[in-house]
């Protein structure tokens, strides 16, 4: 039940490090002010607002008690002029005026409330309060009884200034401190990015160097480690293809002396076929040898360059259309994409030469994507049963359908390593369709 009441605040909550870093920052700190803000509004500033409100309606009070006690014109004249001159508040009679219809306007803050209850309590006669029509001050109106005396309350009388202060030093303290931490926060978050990124890139086979150690102590020590584990990895690759390289070699040597022998053998009509069959047994043997290695190598030697991917398939269907395949290649007219030649035509040279052993009938064909594109090939075969398609990604699964065995296992690590991947599905066709996925 708490995880669905939380979930919809989960959902605009941001999703980055950066955005959560400076939501903990931002909360505590406007909850902070906002209670100091509250404290200080709630107790100081209502308690000044009432004391000066009580001064103004007090003047008031006083100046309409001298008016009612001398009622003849020169002292109301008298009483109207040393309230100007003692309270510096303007005062005039409107006589035989009545109160206009007046609707109180809600101010923000206490000062309008505080002032209307000050002349409840202290003129408790009817009155009006005109806070919009002039900027500088407040026009009260009050009932007598042949007249309607007007003052004009000056606004600076009724609130202190220093709340002006107050607030700006509340803003522009919360605005500075959320500054300073989002500067401090976007470099962690930078450096913490950096890494991923190159740890993604080299996941991908784009050898970038070493990263430079930058922000916080353990960002640093993550950065340092990561440069560690690609220097060590490097490392076993190369001790890895520099040993195979050596036992291609060493095989490969035999491999070419029977080549030679078998090409020297006198022709005698009974070794023909003896001799033919024997010369296929020792290609079939120099294919497995070049599949093992380029399993092994994996073309993690190879940096990525921007490609023509349409030029790279016309190669690959005019090769398979040699060994003679049907194949039909339906793709844009150029698409450039961000990849290992060698290594993407391996990838798909592979899938097409596991279609043509198995099939008469081959399409290929691409199919353009928002972050990426599919590379499909559509054969007329048998197919893979459904519950075997992921097996035979597995080295030396899939030798038992023809070949090393290890052709899929080559073109998944490829695509994976260009951070895509390789789907099996049934084809329009009747038989099999891979999807070679690939990334922008």
């Amino acid at each position: 039940m708490i995880g669905a009441l939380l979930r919809p605040v989960k959902s605009v909550l941001p999703r980055g490090l950066l955005g959560r870093s400076l939501l903990i920052v931002l909360v505590p700190l406007v909850a902070l002010q906002a209670v100091a803000f509250t404290f200080f509004y709630g107790s100081h500033l209502d308690i000044v607002s009432r004391r000066l409100s009580g001064s103004i309606a007090g003047e008031v009070a006083q100046t309409i008690e001298l008016l009612d006690r001398y009622p003849d014109p020169a002292s109301q004249a008298w009483t109207l002029r040393t309230a100007w001159l003692q309270f510096e508040i303007p005062m005039r009679l409107v006589p035989n005026a009545v109160l206009p219809p007046h609707t109180h306007v809600n101010l923000l803050g206490p000062m309008d409330d505080d002032l209307a209850a000050a002349l409840e309590a202290k003129v408790r006669r009817p009155f009006t309060m005109d806070w919009t029509t002039d900027t500088r001050d407040v026009l009260v109106r009050v009932q007598l009884p042949d007249a309607v005396l007007e003052i004009e309350a000056p606004r600076k009388r009724l609130y202190a200034t220093t709340i002006y202060l107050f607030v700006l030093w509340v803003v522009g303290s919360a605005l500075l401190l959320f500054a300073v931490a989002a500067l401090f926060l976007r470099n962690q978050v930078r450096a913490i990015r950096r890494l991923a990124e190159a740890a993604e890139a080299f996941g991908m086979g784009r050898d970038r160097g070493p990263i430079k150690p930058e922000g916080a102590t353990e960002v640093r020590q993550a950065a340092g480690a990561f440069n560690r584990m690609q220097e060590r990895i490097m490392r076993f690759l190369s001790q890895r293809t520099e040993m195979l390289a050596g036992v291609s070699h060493d095989l490969r040597t035999p491999l070419t002396r029977l080549r030679l022998a078998l090409a020297v053998l006198p022709p005698r009509a009974d070794l023909q076929q003896d001799v033919a069959d024997m010369t296929a047994d020792v290609e079939e043997m120099e294919r497995m040898i070049g599949g093992y290695l380029a399993f092994a190598r994996g073309e993690g030697d190879e940096q990525a360059q921007p490609v023509d991917l349409t030029a790279l398939l016309e190669e690959v269907a005019s090769a398979a259309r040699r060994a003679g395949a049907h194949v039909e290649l339906d793709c844009p007219p150029m698409l450039m994409l961000n990849l290992r030649p060698d290594a993407a035509r391996r990838a798909v040279t592979n899938l097409v030469d596991n279609a043509r052993r198995h099939a008469q009938r081959i399409q290929l064909s691409v199919e353009p994507q928002e972050r990426g594109v599919q590379i499909v090939v559509d054969d007329d075969g048998p197919g893979i049963a459904p519950e075997r398609r992921e097996s035979v990604f597995r080295p030396f699964e899939s030798g038992a359908l023809g070949g090393t065995g290890l052709g899929l296992t080559i073109a998944r690590d490829i695509a994976r390593a260009h951070g895509g991947d390789i789907i099996l599905e049934e084809s329009p066709l009747g038989g099999l369709r891979a999807r070679l996925r690939l990334p922008i």
